[in-house]
């Protein structure tokens, strides 16, 4: 039943969905006609949201194309390529290897969301050149479905929001700690749940033998440098290939990244992430010209990054300038109950999401509206937290702006997961609205 059902929907979306960049359009002309008919601004005020917004996310866009071209370069040092390729040993069939994939991207992706992107992604092409037999965009996809958890992981940006001290709804709710958000018991066993049963679930979607579409390994082959003989080097040759300066610079960056977790204990940011993989990948190439041959491969998959972010900057913009994200907010809170509230708050956020792909930026947003009307109702704070932070994790699945760092690692466009990923996200819709509301 999961495999015909897969198979349908891989099907719908390969027909239907168009590339990343024409989605983020389509969205965009949606918004903008949305924000005229049911918010009441004029084409002009629409066109300035839009405008206004569009470079908000400029630095976070930097930061994005970052973790993908830093991962992608760092897995690709010798050392990363042997214990990956050691992990990929492991699965003796297809079915095996998207179970493990999918369980281990869980795990990474609940840590740090901009780590779980990246190791999912990169195990799955590991993956892809071990195991004969294996649909190419499944274990792709299965990379990209650990990332259902990360806003209710230890980097969910919501809670850790909430649970610092002069966040901009502090006179409202005052601090929530995260033993009541993260680590509270209705979160923890969602999590839980999930990791346990939703790898089994992506498994059973591996297709029929006559349906796979596999991978040539060879296109998975990163081109190993030759240096040149050392007698026939140029004095500049021989500081690039040599192994010192890359020594000391990793080094360096190495007991800075030591200071930083030793005084502020396991604070994972994209700031620090990057940093780590950076230095790390400096020093595991050897010399500078390994590691810069290495970059270069890595960014050629950072283009959807540097184009559509800032489309969907501008649609965050529009959202929030019109009124639009308060409205499609505070039409779920007038149909609920004690009871529903939690659900429906996740509902809204699930789509709220498709037009605002930003945590903190949908808590601007949302909070406002929903912890006050949770109050009203008697729902606790931390519950309506982890609401809109699942809500906002949930549709990412059918939202390719996460997608495009693992996409660009896998050299694949979204239609070739989103089928997948849709199955997983109805899937884990039901457990975690079961959940928000029964516990």
């Amino acid at each position: 039943m999961i495999r015909s059902l897969s198979r349908f929907f891989v099907t719908l979306v390969q027909k239907y969905l168009p590339d990343p960049f024409l989605f983020a359009v389509v969205l965009t002309l949606i918004v903008f006609i949305m924000g005229m008919t049911i918010a009441g601004n004029t084409p002009m005020e629409m066109v300035l949201h839009w405008g206004n917004g569009f470079w908000n996310l400029l630095a976070f866009s930097m930061q994005m194309a970052l973790v993908l071209v830093t991962g992608h370069t760092l897995a690709n040092s010798p050392f990363f390529k042997r214990v990956l390729t050691a992990i990929a040993k492991i699965p003796k069939n297809p079915w095996q290897a998207v179970l493990i994939n999918t369980f281990v991207a869980l795990i990474a992706a609940w840590i740090n969301w901009g780590f779980g992107l990246v190791i999912g992604a990169l195990l799955a092409r590991y993956m892809a050149k071990e195991v004969k037999g294996l649909d190419y965009g499944l274990i792709i996809a299965s990379g990209y479905i650990g990332f259902l958890v990360w806003h209710a992981g230890l980097s969910g940006s919501v809670q850790l929001t909430i649970a610092t001290k002069g966040h901009f709804l502090e006179k409202t709710m005052g601090i929530i700690p995260t033993s009541e958000t993260i680590f509270a018991p209705h979160n923890l066993i969602i999590f839980i749940v999930i990791l346990i049963t939703l790898p089994f679930v992506v498994a059973a979607m591996n297709p029929r033998k006559e349906d796979v579409v596999e991978i040539d390994p060879k296109l998975l082959e990163e081109e190993e440098y030759v240096p040149i003989p050392r007698e026939k080097m140029t004095p500049a040759d021989k500081i690039e290939n040599s192994p010192v300066l890359s020594l000391i610079i990793g080094i360096i960056g190495l007991v800075y990244i030591i200071w930083y977790f030793t005084t502020k204990g396991f604070a994972l940011n994209l700031n620090i992430v990057n940093f780590t993989f950076l230095f790390l990948g400096i020093l595991l190439h050897g010399t500078p010209k390994r590691f810069l041959i290495a970059l270069a491969e890595a960014a050629k998959g950072a283009g959807g990054i540097i184009l559509q972010f800032p489309f969907y900057s501008g649609i965050m913009g529009m959202m929030m300038g019109s009124g639009l994200a308060a409205i499609i907010s505070n039409w779920f809170v007038s149909i609920s109950t004690p009871t529903t509230f939690p659900l429906f708050t996740f509902l809204s956020a699930g789509v709220v999401n498709l037009f605002v792909p930003s945590g903190g930026g949908q808590w601007a947003v949302q909070g406002p509206i929903m912890v006050p009307a949770g109050q009203a109702l008697g729902v606790s704070i931390a519950k309506v937290a982890n609401s809109v932070a699942w809500g906002d994790a949930w549709t990412n699945m059918i939202q390719p702006f996460w997608a495009l760092p693992a996409l660009g690692i896998a050299g694949l466009g979204a239609r070739d997961i989103m089928g997948y990923c849709l199955v997983a996200m109805l899937y884990s819709g039901i457990i975690i609205g079961l959940g928000l509301m029964f516990l």
